[in-house]
């Protein structure tokens, strides 16, 4: 298992693990970011944190002969990602976010999905994304709205807290970065441009309950890194208690949720 930017173990971490909980939305997602980022083909494009590579993947659908580069500092994100999608135009390598190895003016456009919020210090992670992309060149990210927007996230949340009230101050609603005009706030505080703040909204669809539970037992970001720390009653009760949230004293059956981001755009001078 790979350090993160700070050197720490991640809380997303393992690729097949990360597709089957937070892969799906991603995918959905990544289309979205990069129509609103307006990428074109034949442009440079770096992806920061670029996880199992679903940005890429919609990056290269829009832009077939663009040159791709993803950064992320989970190793086997980037085996992944490699794996699937590697070649002579689409690359992903280990890389810290906040110290890129790039020249710079580099990109035409710098882009990143769901994850600037997890950085360490996401001011000099940006700050790095503005230093590689050339003059006029676009720098973009999105991010969950997980107060409201982000409809999975919040009924596990809102369940977790009923089972153990302590856990409330972990909720991710108290994310930085997540709510309405806090993204697009620090695209001007590092002096990008005509900056743009948009929402971006997506369904997901759930076979049963079990397809939506048991991703989260596989240890991945807050929610899943919570439910595994929990006794194992205590898990029991969580999973009834969303169980019976989303489906209520039914039977089993496809649950389709939607979730909100928050994206922000903004132009290098």
């Amino acid at each position: 298992m790979s350090k993160d930017d700070a050197g720490q173990e991640p809380i997303f971490s393992q690729g097949d693990s990360y597709e089957r909980f937070m892969g799906r939305w991603s995918r959905r997602l990544a289309p979205l970011l990069v129509r609103f980022a307006g990428v074109r083909d034949g442009d440079t494009v770096l992806d920061v944190g670029s996880g199992t590579g679903a940005l890429a993947a919609a990056v290269a659908r829009v832009a077939p002969s663009s040159r791709i580069i993803g950064i992320d500092p989970a190793a086997s994100y980037v085996a992944l990602a490699q794996s699937q999608q590697g070649s002579m135009r689409i690359s992903f390598e280990v890389g810290d976010s906040q110290a890129l190895r790039f020249p710079a003016a580099m990109f035409d456009r710098t882009l990143s999905l769901l994850v600037i919020n997890f950085i360490p210090d996401p001011r000099q992670a940006l700050g790095e994304m503005v230093r590689v992309t050339k003059s006029k060149g676009t720098v973009a990210a999105a991010v969950w709205d997980y107060g409201e927007g982000m409809e999975m996230l919040r009924a596990f949340w809102d369940e977790a807290a009923a089972v153990t009230p302590a856990i409330a101050a972990k909720d991710e609603r108290h994310m930085r970065l997540c709510r309405r005009g806090e993204l697009d706030a620090l695209w001007r505080e590092q002096g990008l441009q005509d900056v743009v703040n948009e929402e971006l909204i997506i369904e997901t669809r759930f076979t049963s309950f079990d397809d939506l539970w048991t991703p989260f037992l596989e240890k991945q970001g807050p929610a899943g890194a919570y439910t595994a720390s929990l006794p194992a009653a205590d898990r029991e009760a969580l999973r009834l208690r969303l169980r019976h949230r989303l489906l209520g004293a039914g039977p089993d059956r496809v649950i389709v949720l939607s979730a909100r981001a928050w994206a922000a755009r903004g132009t290098i001078s």
